[in-house]
């Protein structure tokens, strides 16, 4: 295996490892809960400690990195989300737990934009490279709870510190396969050109309406499902791990379609199709609705590492900056969609709280 293709490597499984601490977190909330009684108020603080403020810190550390490239950050951000979240069960102090868990997000945030531009040297511009890439992200959010919830129910918060083993491992192994990799030479070849704020600004507003679909659906959509289909939760459940399984695979599927048809084209398709699946979901009545849900991850997830690549395009003398919006900060305002879409389904039904979700794709 040459040098591109075991960095590559690396850094898909290095992202995977990264984004594994962004889905720990909700599963470490329930011990939380549990062993130290907290209430909705502060276990809500604890989520907003780890996504929220990392969404935010990240373009910071893209404007950083677009002064000055640290391949560094990308070893010790991963390290740094995991002892973070090791350090949370450690202490009884709530400010304390609050910190390691923003410390975690911090992490994360420092290791999303430098990575991001490595990846796109490493796989040659290729969209296919970014997208395997975003796939290890997702894959790796999706293991979180798989990591968490077997070790700390079975030792409780105490052990917390064995689930930094993954950040530990992942940081020397990145490390040691960037050796070589240095600020000059981490640039991407398309650092050319003048950067186009207006496209970017366009493509933000696609990242957020998009953003807050998936957000809406991953809030709603299993207590949806459970009333319009029965089967009790396991009916929900199932419907999130189509929702998220096959939005997983068509990350993948979106950099192979960009490759043949172009990235605009793709993503005019893509959010296309959304429209009649979502509104789908919310009308097909019956087991037929899991179908919808599948179309519906096909629409969302085609499109996720083109935005990366594209936004990296439109402000190529900022590429850091580009993929802490793109990868951070546009995907969580887009989580504050999720409110809108409750008050909808408070005021008159869960349907057309889903239902409303509908104009988003058209805006894209």
């Amino acid at each position: 295996m040459d040098n591109s293709r075991r960095r590559m490597s690396v850094l898909v499984a290095g992202h995977a490892v990264d984004d594994l601490y962004q889905g720990a977190v909700p599963a470490v909330v329930p011990f939380l809960v549990l062993e130290r009684g907290y209430g909705y108020v502060a276990a809500a603080g604890i989520t907003v400690a780890a996504t929220l403020l990392s969404s935010v810190v990240q373009p910071l550390f893209g404007v950083l990195t677009d002064r000055r490239p640290m391949p560094w950050l990308v070893p010790v951000g991963m390290t740094v989300a995991g002892v973070g979240v090791g350090l949370s069960g450690l202490s009884d102090s709530y400010v304390l737990t609050w910190l390691a868990i923003a410390l975690s997000g911090l992490g994360v945030a420092a290791y999303h934009p430098e990575a991001a531009r490595l990846v796109r040297r490493v796989a040659r511009d290729s969209h296919v490279g970014m997208s395997w890439f975003s796939v290890g992200g997702n894959v790796g959010f999706a293991l979180g709870p798989v990591l968490v919830t077997p070790v700390l129910a079975f030792g409780g918060l105490a052990w917390s510190p064995l689930l930094t083993v993954p950040a530990l491992v992942g940081g020397v192994c990145t490390a040691v396969a960037l050796r070589g990799v240095h600020g000059a030479s981490s640039s991407v070849a398309v650092a050319a050109g003048r950067d186009d704020w207006g496209q970017f600004g366009r493509l933000t507003v696609v990242i957020v309406a998009r953003s807050m679909v998936t957000f809406g659906l991953g809030t709603f959509l299993a207590l949806w499902v459970t009333g319009r289909v029965g089967g009790g939760p396991a009916a929900g459940a199932a419907a999130l791990v189509v929702l998220f399984g096959v939005g997983a695979a068509s990350t993948l599927l979106g950099g192979v379609l960009a490759g043949r048809y172009g990235r605009v084209r793709v993503l005019q398709v893509s959010y296309a199709v959304a429209v009649p699946a979502v509104a789908g979901v919310a009308l097909v009545p019956g087991p037929a609705m899991y179908v919808m849900v599948a179309l519906t991850a096909v629409s969302l997830y085609v499109p996720f590492s083109l935005h990366v690549t594209l936004g990296q395009d439109y402000l190529p003398n900022r590429l850091g900056t580009a993929s802490g919006v793109t990868l951070g900060l546009a995907v969580s305002i887009g989580g504050l969609g999720s409110p809108v879409v409750g008050a909808v389904a408070g005021a008159t039904s869960l349907q057309w709280g889903l239902l409303s979700l509908v104009v988003l794709p058209i805006v894209a």
